[in-house]
C-alpha cells in the first residue's frame, strides 16, 4: 500500500526472473489488507468505512463491498476455513462477515483500548479458534465458542472429572465453571448441584475418601476443599500456597492426602492435624526425585506408592517411610538410595549391578530427559492391578501407565522392569485410562472422543524376557463424545460392569461392553440401567467375596467419631486354602459378559480358644476370641409353676344395689296450681274458659237452626 491511494501487486512467473507489477486505485486509501489464496481475493480496510474485496486480475472495480462499519476500518483478516472475514474499525467494533453472501453475521463492541489514538494488529489462530488483537502495548485474546449442536449436554460447561460413589450409587461430576452435580446411576436423574464451589476457578480433579463419605475437589486456584454431600465445606487445603497451580490428581491414603500436578515434589497433608478450617501443606520426607512435574500417582496397599512425571519417569516410593527406591522409564530403570534410610543403603550395596552400570543408567536418564522436552513420554495416568495378588510368585505386570504418546505400558514393580507396551491410540497425543476392580478390562480415551475397551484378564500375567508389543484383545471401539475425553470411571452397580466417561463437550456418557448405544446424563427420558445393557451379572459367589473385602473400610479421615468394622473371621495364609475354577468356554465379549465360578473351600477351622487377630486402624491391637458356650440356664420358678403365679382368683359376690324409692314418697307435700301460680292469673284463665264455652254453645244453636 502507499499514500497515493493505490495498491501495488507484484509476482514472479516460474519461467522468468523479472517481477510483474500491477496497481489499482482506492478512494481515500486503506489501512490494511489480507489475501485469501484459495478464493484468490484481496480484502482492504478502507478509510471510507468500507471493506472491499478485489480480484487481483480485475483492476476496474472491486468484486464485493462490505457495508456496515460507521468508522474507518483499520484491520482485516480472512477466516480461510469457513470463508469468512474479520474486520475492526476505529470505533472499536469487531465484525465477522460471510464472504459469499457479503453479510455481517456477528458484531462485537470492544471496551478496549481506553485511548483513542492506537494502532491495531490482527492475528487469527484458526487451529484453536483464537483471535489476537494488539493495541499499542495491550494484547487482547478472543476465543471462539463451539457451535451449539443438538447433542444432549450434562453440564453447561466442559466436564473435567467424574466419580462413582458405590455406597449411594451416585455419579459425581465437575466442570470448568466450578459446579459439582450428583446423578442417580440407576435412572440418570440429577439429584442436586453445587455451584461456585471454588468461585470462578476451574475444578480440575476430584476424589472420595476411603469411606466415600467426603468429597475432595481440587481447583486451579491452588486449593483443595473437603465437602460433605450436603454442600458444607469442612476444610480448605492450601496446596498451591495461595498461587495459581494445575492440580491434576488428589490421592487419599490412610494417614495422608497427596496432591500433585504442578511441581516436582509431592504435596502432603496429614489428617491428624485437621483441627482448623484452613490447612497448610507439610514437607514430604522423601524429598525431590523427579526431574519434571509430577502429573499422577497411584497406591498399592500396604505401602507401595508410584508417581509419574512429565518426562516419562515413574518413581516407586515406600508410603510409610516416604522414601523413593526405584525409577522406571521406558528406556531405562535405575535405583535410588535415600540418605534417610540406612537399611536401603545396605540392600543397595548387595545388588549385583555394579556402580558403573548405575552410572550408565543415570547418564542415559539425563540424556533422555534432555531429549524429551516436548513430553512425548509424559505419564498421564497410573493404575495398580490390585486383583493380581499372586504376581509376586508367578511374575507378571501389576502396574499400568498411559501417556502423551498414546502408548499403554505394563510394569512389574517387584522385578522393576517393563513387560509390555502397545499403541492404543495412534496420532492423537495424550490419552487417559481406567480399569475395573477385577482387573479384567481396561478402558482408554483420547482427545478425539474415541473410547476403547480392552480385555487384559490374561494379558502380561507371566514374566517374560522379551518385551511384549502385541496389544490385548480389543472388545469395543466407538466415539461417544465429540471432543476430548477428560475422565473415565469403571463401576459395577448391581453387578453390571459399565463405563462412565466425561468430556469437554459438556456431556457424561454411560456405556457397557455390549453394542448398545450410550446413555447421556441430562437426557429427557430416564433409563433403567438394570434392563438397558443386555449382559449377565457377575457370579454371586464372586460378588460375595468382593463384598467381604469392601466391608473392610478405613475410618474416615475427616470425621471426629471413629468407627471400625471387623470380619467374623480372618484366617492366616497357613490356615486357608482357596481353590479357584475358571470356566474355559469362550464367550463373545461384545454380546455377553464373561461368567466366572469361584469356589472356596476351607480345610481348617480355628480351635475353640484360637486367637484370630486383625489389623484395622487404631483397633489393630484388639484380639477377637471365639465366644464361649453358655452353660445350660435353669428355667425360672414362674415358668415351672405357672399355676402358682398366674392362677385366676374366684370371683366374689358383688353387693346388691338397693332400689330407689318412688318420687312421690320422697316429696314432703303435694303441689297444686294454687301454690304454683298467682291468683290473678288463675282467675283470668277461668274467665277465658267460661267465655269460650258460651261462644261455642251459641255457634252450635245457630248451626242447628240452619239445618232445620
Amino acid at each position: 500500500t502507499s499514500s497515493t491511494n493505490t495498491v501495488v501487486l507484484a509476482w514472479r512467473e516460474k519461467s522468468k526472473k523479472l517481477l510483474k507489477m500491477t496497481s489499482f486505485n482506492i478512494a481515500q486509501g486503506i489501512h490494511a489488507f489480507d489475501y485469501h489464496s484459495r478464493l484468490n481475493l484481496i480484502a482492504t480496510a478502507g478509510i471510507d468505512n468500507k471493506v472491499c474485496l478485489w480480484n487481483p486480475y480485475v483492476l476496474s472495480k472491486p468484486v464485493g463491498v462490505l457495508w456496515g462499519h460507521s468508522a474507518s476500518v483499520i484491520a482485516v483478516q480472512f477466516f480461510a476455513e469457513r470463508k469468512q472475514l474479520f474486520s475492526f474499525s476505529r470505533d472499536k467494533i469487531l465484525r465477522l462477515w460471510d464472504i459469499q453472501h457479503q453479510l455481517s453475521i456477528q458484531r462485537i463492541a470492544c471496551s478496549f483500548p481506553k485511548s483513542q489514538d492506537f494502532r491495531c494488529l490482527f492475528q487469527f489462530d484458526e487451529t484453536h479458534g483464537r483471535l489476537f488483537i494488539s493495541f499499542n502495548n495491550q494484547l487482547a485474546l478472543l476465543a471462539m465458542k463451539n457451535e451449539a449442536s443438538k447433542r444432549v449436554k450434562s453440564h453447561a460447561k466442559g466436564v473435567t472429572c467424574v466419580l462413582y460413589n458405590s455406597l449411594l450409587k451416585q455419579v459425581i461430576s465437575s466442570d470448568v465453571g466450578s459446579t459439582v452435580s450428583f446423578w442417580m446411576i440407576e435412572t440418570g436423574q440429577k439429584i442436586k448441584q453445587f455451584s461456585g464451589c471454588h468461585g470462578n476457578a476451574e475444578i480440575s480433579t476430584m476424589a472420595l475418601d476411603a469411606n466415600e463419605s467426603r468429597l475432595l475437589t481440587g481447583s486451579t486456584d491452588g486449593t483443595v476443599k473437603v465437602w460433605d454431600f450436603n454442600g458444607y465445606c469442612h476444610h480448605t487445603l492450601n496446596a498451591g500456597q495461595d498461587g495459581v497451580v494445575d492440580i491434576s490428581q488428589i490421592l487419599v491414603l490412610k494417614k495422608s492426602i497427596l496432591v500433585v500436578g504442578w511441581e516436582r515434589a509431592v504435596t502432603v497433608f496429614r489428617p491428624q492435624n485437621f483441627n482448623q478450617f484452613s490447612i497448610q501443606s507439610e514437607e514430604w520426607k522423601g524429598g525431590i526425585h523427579h526431574q519434571d512435574d509430577i502429573l499422577c500417582a497411584a497406591f498399592l496397599p500396604p505401602q507401595t506408592l508410584a508417581t509419574g512425571s512429565y518426562d516419562g519417569e515413574i518413581v516407586l516410593w515406600n508410603s510409610s517411610t516416604e522414601n523413593a527406591h526405584h525409577v522406571l522409564h521406558p528406556d531405562y530403570q535405575r535405583q535410588l538410595t535415600s540418605k534417610l534410610d540406612p537399611e536401603a543403603q545396605k540392600l543397595n550395596t548387595k545388588r549385583s549391578c555394579s556402580a558403573q552400570c548405575l552410572a550408565q543408567q543415570a547418564t542415559l536418564a539425563t540424556q533422555n530427559f534432555e531429549s524429551d522436552t516436548e513430553g512425548n513420554n509424559a505419564v498421564m495416568k497410573l493404575c495398580f492391578l490390585e486383583a493380581r495378588k499372586n504376581n509376586t510368585v508367578t511374575g507378571g505386570a501389576n502396574l499400568v501407565s498411559c501417556g502423551a504418546s498414546g502408548y499403554v505400558r505394563f510394569w512389574d514393580t517387584f522385578k522393576k522392569e517393563l513387560l509390555a507396551e502397545f499403541l492404543a491410540h495412534a496420532g492423537v497425543g495424550s490419552i487417559i485410562m481406567s480399569t475395573d476392580k477385577q482387573n479384567q478390562y481396561l478402558a482408554t480415551g483420547d482427545p478425539d472422543g474415541w473410547l476403547k475397551i480392552w480385555n487384559i484378564e490374561d494379558y502380561c500375567t507371566n514374566s517374560t524376557e522379551i518385551k511384549i508389543t502385541q496389544s490385548p484383545p480389543l472388545l469395543r471401539s466407538f466415539q461417544p463424545h465429540e471432543d476430548r475425553i477428560s475422565s473415565l470411571q469403571m463401576c459395577e452397580p448391581g453387578g453390571h460392569l459399565i463405563i462412565i466417561s466425561s468430556s469437554v463437550d459438556c456431556s457424561i456418557c454411560v456405556t457397557g461392553l455390549c453394542n448398545a448405544p450410550s446413555l447421556i446424563f441430562g437426557q429427557a427420558s430416564h433409563w433403567d440401567i438394570e434392563n438397558y445393557f443386555s449382559f449377565p451379572k457377575r457370579d454371586s459367589s464372586l460378588i460375595e467375596s468382593k463384598s467381604q473385602e469392601e466391608s473392610m473400610k478405613i475410618n474416615p479421615l475427616f470425621s471426629k467419631k471413629e468407627s471400625c468394622s471387623t470380619e467374623d473371621s480372618l484366617l492366616t495364609e497357613e490356615n486357608k486354602d482357596i481353590s479357584t475354577h475358571i470356566s474355559s468356554e469362550e464367550i463373545n465379549f461384545s454380546l455377553e459378559y464373561k461368567k466366572r465360578n469361584i469356589y472356596k473351600k476351607k480345610t481348617h477351622k480355628p480351635c475353640h480358644r484360637e486367637i484370630i487377630q486383625k489389623s484395622a486402624g487404631i483397633f489393630r491391637s484388639l484380639s477377637l476370641r471365639m465366644l464361649n458356650e453358655l452353660p445350660e440356664v435353669k428355667q425360672p420358678e414362674f415358668l415351672l409353676n405357672p399355676d402358682k403365679y398366674f392362677k385366676e382368683e374366684p370371683e366374689e359376690d358383688e353387693p346388691q344395689i338397693p332400689e330407689l324409692p318412688l318420687l312421690s314418697e320422697t316429696l314432703k307435700a303435694v303441689f297444686d296450681e294454687k301454690n304454683l301460680f298467682p291468683k290473678g292469673i288463675l282467675d283470668h284463665e277461668r274467665q277465658d274458659k267460661q267465655l269460650c264455652q258460651e261462644t261455642s254453645g251459641e255457634v252450635k244453636i245457630k248451626r242447628n237452626k240452619k239445618q232445620l
